[in-house]
Formats: C-alpha cells, structure tokens, sequence
C-alpha cells in the first residue's frame, strides 16, 4: 500500500486561495489545531491561501482563529461558538458587521447535502425545513415533489469540500484512522471531500480496525497534541484556561493580532 505520510507544512500548503475547506471534529473536541496554526503560518508569510469557504458542522476555536486572520470569507456550518466559554468573538465581529458571507445551513442541510455526495446525486430530498422561514434565506434550496405519493419535500443540495482535515486518535501510513466514538460528520467528509487530510496524535505500523478507510485518505501528518486547546479524549482534556484566555483577550482586530502573534511564536 502506499505511505501517505507527508509534514504539516506539505499539507497545509495543498489548501488554495477560494477553496471549500472543511475541518473535523466537534465544538471543542478533536479539532484540527496544528493543521490550522501551519495554515496560519503560510497565510501570513505568504498572504494565502485566502478567500476560503470554511465548512463545519460545528465551527470552533480552529475557525475564529481563521476568521480573525481575514482568511475566511464564507462560512457554512450550524453553530458557531465557543460552548460554555460564549460566542467566538472574531466571527461575531465580522458577521455584526456583514463582512463575511454566512450561509443558512442547519443539522438537517448539512448532512442531507453530504449524503447526496455520498449518493453521487446532486441532492437529497427530505422533509426538514418544510413549514419554516429557512427556505426564504436559501434560494438555492428547492422543493421536489415525491413521484410515489405527492407529497413535497425539500431538496437538500449536494455539498463537497476541496479539502478536509481531520484529527485522528491514531492513523497508519496508508491512511487508515480511528477517530473514537464521538465523530461528528468526519465519515462523511472522507467519503465526500476531493482530498482528505488525516493529522493523528500517533502514528502506527498497522491498525487492526478503523473508523477512516485509507482509500479516501490522501495525506497523513503525524501530530502530537495537535488538537489542543481542544480536547483529544481519552488522551487528554480540554485546555479551558486557553480557550477562556482567547475570550479574555480577544475582541475585535486589533486585541486579535496581539493574540494571534503569542500564540504563534508559542
């Protein structure tokens, strides 16, 4: 099989100025941090990849950092927070503002579009979003009517990430990775995304089973600790005094930058 191990500078450097890029994980967990800090990196000494289309079911810490850096200039995903810690203040920033493009999307929307590409179709119909405002502010989402009994339902357009990272408890050389129980919408990334990033806390010769399938994986990067702030359970917990240091320090763009210089040179 082939060894897929490549540095995280090599993968962040195959994120292109416009693409859809779509991070793993869930709210505070497993996160793809140091993927998003060599992001950053190449971002300012570089000035792109820019004009990104961020894509998460729930976006966190790993997309404020993004947003704030003005790399970010669409957001698709249904929650955008820091949990108990409050809002993400960079995104709140800029969306009170209208500077950056906020697509409606909901629990239903996002997995109904993944598993149209996973179906290889160009959408899902369902029955969500029937009878609500949503559809008003998604003119890109339409009704079908089903042939069988008449009734209508929405059709749930088909969504494809360019690229998507995802952090990983543990991942061989071929690709193969085991994410843990909480898992969020990373199967469904894999099997959709035009290439697929794998950063894992380890790195083995051969794993007997796994929750990411090496024929969707494209790169791995070995990362230690490469989810903190967030949490990597069970390998270690969420780094709280951080995460409440960002919320701390950060309020507009100005407070960003001197943030974002610390924690860089960290």
């Amino acid at each position: 099989m082939i060894d897929k191990l490549v540095s995280i500078d090599q993968a962040a450097g195959l994120v292109e100025s416009g693409a859809t890029l779509a991070l793993g994980g869930m709210t505070l967990y497993r996160r793809p941090m140091a993927f998003v800090r060599a992001l950053l990196h190449r971002y300012l000494s570089r000035g792109e990849p820019a004009d990104l289309t961020l894509l998460a079911f729930t976006a966190g810490l790993e997309s404020d950092l993004l947003v704030g850096a003005g790399m970010i200039s669409r957001t698709r995903t249904c929650y955008f927070g820091l949990e108990i810690f409050g809002l993400a203040p960079m995104f709140t920033y800029y969306a009170n503002r209208g500077e950056i493009d906020i697509v409606e999307e909901t629990e239903a929307s996002l997995a109904f579009g993944l598993r149209a590409q996973m179906a290889g179709v160009g959408f899902m119909p369902g029955r969500g979003w029937l009878g609500t405002d949503l559809p008003r502010l998604r003119p890109d989402v339409h009704t079908v009517t089903d042939p069988y009994n008449g009734e209508e339902l929405m059709a749930f357009p088909a969504i494809q990430a360019d690229i998507a990272a995802i952090h990983a408890l543990r991942a061989d050389l071929h690709g193969n990775a085991q994410i843990g129980d909480n898992k969020g919408i990373d199967v469904e990334l894999t099997m959709t995304a035009r290439t697929v990033i794998i950063t894992a806390e380890e790195i083995v010769p051969e794993l007997d089973k796994a929750d990411l399938v090496a024929p969707f994986v494209h790169h791995v990067v070995h990362a230690p600790c490469g989810a903190l702030p967030s949490s990597c359970h069970p390998l270690y917990p969420l780094d709280g005094l951080s995460v409440l240091a960002y919320t701390e320090q950060v309020s507009e763009p100005e407070s960003f930058r001197s943030y974002l210089d610390t924690w860089l040179a960290r």
